[in-house]
């Protein structure tokens, strides 16, 4: 069996690193906000402080635009490989016919145009994390060797008669529900068992509206720190616009269109000028009753309600920067009941100030 260091390195210039949070400051920025968000992503990132530390196959599941990538790079960034490569792969942008080059490596002459010995990105993420993004559409064929790797990590490159053997840890996500492409036949359910060791789910962005707020300062940070600019914020209108939306292109939708007002934006706050008129248009119907599938009433009434309590949350505390005793009093309420809807909305007067 050989080793991967006597194949022949190419460099690729694959991201071995964290994209826009390459900076430590806005990482540690970016992991206080993460231990601030709603009660279901607090949870969600303690999961990944547990399953980090060890070598776990992880499998990430979510909507676009929800952050699976990044959570990967956050796995790994916390692992005791993060000072090795972190490997990216979208495995719905190769081409089926070149994928097993793509991911082991081929020899030279191994097909039409492979003019040299090349390597893949399992040789190239050794000591390290690969990550499989849009598992999902892998082709069957693909399945089967990967399902080998996840078995003894060994793999062979197109046209050599070797096994390589690589020591790395595997993530994976998909957009897509995996059980149910088990279940019509699209994905192995050997190799679903294989990645699935430990699940992760991040919900979309319209199930926790509560880190709306808090994302967007996130973003707001980063692009001042780009730009050299100095906006404070986004506007009362746009911040109720912002709840209101229903996102379905996620996070990345949020810092997309944040992004875009960013530039276009002349003010100390964007204002609903720099965004899209469309996302002031929305339906004033609860995002309940958008579908004709209608929940029960009094599921549906306590639905509305925490939505209410937490856009009244957000705005008291904006208007009141996050002082306690006025919101309570504002409110007319105790600060330790303000302190108890606080904690049960997972927010915290700091992100106020």
């Amino acid at each position: 069996m050989s080793t991967l260091n006597d194949f022949d390195m190419v460099p690729m210039g694959f991201d071995y690193g964290l994209g826009y949070l390459e900076d430590e400051a806005l990482k540690g920025r970016f992991l206080d906000q993460a231990q601030g968000r709603s009660g279901v992503m607090r949870q969600l990132y303690e999961q990944v402080r547990l399953v980090a530390s060890t070598n776990s196959t992880v499998l990430i599941t979510g909507e676009t635009g929800t952050g699976k990538s990044f959570l990967a790079r956050l796995i790994h960034l916390q692992s005791s490989r993060k000072e090795s490569p972190f490997i990216s792969v979208h495995c719905g942008a190769i081409p089926e016919t070149l994928i097993e080059s793509e991911l082991f490596g081929h020899e030279k002459g191994a097909f039409t145009g492979a003019v040299k010995r090349k390597q893949g990105r399992f040789a190239l993420a050794n000591g390290g994390t690969i990550f499989l993004d849009e598992i999902g559409t892998v082709i069957p064929a693909i399945q089967i060797k990967l399902l080998q790797f996840l078995q003894d990590h060994t793999f062979q490159p197109v046209g050599s008669e070797e096994t390589m053997e690589a020591d790395l840890r595997v993530l994976a996500a998909t957009n897509s529900d995996p059980k149910q492409m088990v279940d019509e036949g699209y994905f192995r359910s050997d190799l679903f068992y294989r990645l699935n060791v430990f699940p992760l789910h991040i919900p979309p962005l319209r199930e926790r509206r509560e880190d709306i707020p808090l994302l967007t300062q996130l973003f707001i940070k980063r692009l001042n720190r780009l730009y050299g600019r100095k906006i404070a914020g986004v506007s009362q209108e746009v911040e109720q616009a912002f709840f209101m939306y229903d996102w379905p292109g996620n996070i990345r939708e949020l810092e997309n269109l944040i992004e875009r007002a960013f530039i276009l934006e002349k003010g100390e706050k964007l204002g609903p000028k720099s965004f899209p008129p469309e996302l002031f248009n929305q339906d004033c119907m609860p995002p309940a009753l958008d579908s004709d599938k209608l929940p029960a009433l009094r599921q549906f009434r306590a639905k509305v309600a925490r939505q209410a309590e937490l856009q009244y949350l957000i705005r008291l505390l904006t208007i009141n920067k996050g002082r306690i005793a006025l919101c309570a009093a504002t409110a007319g309420v105790s600060t330790r009941q303000l302190h108890k809807l606080m904690t049960k909305h997972g927010l915290r007067k700091k992100d106020f100030k």
